[in-house]
């Protein structure tokens, strides 16, 4: 009988675990049946466009596990604190400018027509569903909080894994914020944590909403997956264009190099700046994300004119060393001659008057 407890005792405690909050919730009700209508939705799933592999045959969980749990690279994060700007979260740009400000990873808050939208916002210690999970971000990048940013005008969300959709700032930056864009099904975490309906904005692909009678976003694809959990692609993920009257710009979350960015780049192109993810890459799982000199070939397949790197210098989420992605993706642009723009964390760059492209990586 006190065996029977224990293991009662003990399934009770993993169905609490799995039910908290920060796991949020799977679609259901009409979003299901939405999601369980679009063409890439296959065998209990949602589907990439191309065939995509995990990671390659012959290279096994256990593979992976031992190759995160066992990896000495000791450069896997940065030795001394990053440096950064101190940034003007609250401010406009002036006109007809386009101002950018990243705050490592995969967040950024661009200034347009007025207006402020923040892209996956991530401002926890862990991209994890616990603190002590997972790992932990660098020195110097938290330099902003969550609870910073007020009256966000548009939320942006790519796609519901940790590292894009944080429930902690969530918590704290959805309430002020006046509309969210997202991926089909990520709403149903959004409402699960306290958001809205009538805030939510969700986009299967090719799939577009206007914004304040002057932005536009439309969701595109991406090579990725999703999930929170144990089940897999349940929700979407996407890429953004975003075209408001005097610019075009793509957000491209997360993506496995293939042939969708000249099929974008071809329907809504050119792009005056596309940011693309360069890091958290291996050869265990070369399709669902991107090495840094196949970014650089994305943003030629979307005719960027300007490319900026991101979903690297916050967090370790891969085998290699913090600053390789940039220094892959800096080489691969000037062997190119293709424009890169490299801002450190916190500095306001300017898509008219400032692009700068310091090494500050090399620095100390």
């Amino acid at each position: 009988m006190i065996f029977v407890y224990i293991v009662l005792i003990l399934a009770l405690a993993v169905f609490v675990v799995l039910n908290l909050p920060v796991f949020g919730r799977l679609p259901k009700g009409t979003r299901l049946d939405q999601i369980h209508h679009l063409s890439n939705y296959r065998d209990g799933a949602l589907q990439n466009l191309s065939p995509t592999l995990m990671q390659p045959e012959g290279v096994s969980f256990f593979t992976l596990l031992k190759a995160f749990l066992f990896d000495q690279n000791p450069d896997k994060t940065p030795s001394n604190p990053l440096p950064f700007v101190k940034p003007d979260l609250n401010g406009k740009a002036a006109g007809d400018e386009v101002e950018l400000i990243w705050f490592g990873h995969s967040s950024y808050l661009i200034k347009i027509n007025g207006y402020r939208i923040l892209v996956d916002p991530v401002f926890s210690e862990t991209p994890s569903p616990f603190s002590f999970i997972g790992s932990k971000a660098f020195k110097g990048t938290g330099f902003v909080q969550a609870a910073d940013f007020k009256d966000i005008d548009v939320l942006v969300i790519t796609h519901d894994h940790y590292d894009h959709l944080d429930y902690q700032s969530i918590l704290k930056i959805a309430p002020n914020s006046k509309s969210i864009v997202t991926s089909i099904g990520v709403g149903s975490h959004l409402e699960r944590w306290g958001v809205p309906a009538s805030k939510i904005n969700e986009l299967c692909w090719e799939q577009s909403v206007s914004l304040f009678d002057s932005l536009k976003f439309t969701a595109v694809s991406g090579r990725h997956f999703t999930g929170r959990k144990f089940r897999r692609n349940q929700t979407l993920w996407s890429a953004f264009v975003l075209q408001s009257k005097q610019s075009k710009l793509f957000l491209g979350g997360d993506s496995g190099y293939d042939t969708h960015f000249q099929q974008i780049g071809n329907q809504y192109g050119p792009f005056d700046l596309a940011l693309l993810e360069c890091g958290q890459y291996n050869d265990y799982w070369p399709y669902i994300h991107m090495f840094p000199e196949q970014t650089v070939q994305a943003a030629i397949d979307l005719k960027a004119k300007v490319l900026m790197p991101v979903h690297w210098s916050k967090f370790s989420l891969a085998m290699h060393s913090w600053d390789e992605p940039v220094k892959r993706v800096v080489a691969a642009a000037e062997d190119l001659n293709f424009p890169i723009v490299t801002p450190r964390l916190g500095e306001t760059i300017n898509l008219n008057k400032y692009l700068p492209t310091a090494k500050w990586w090399l620095q100390g």
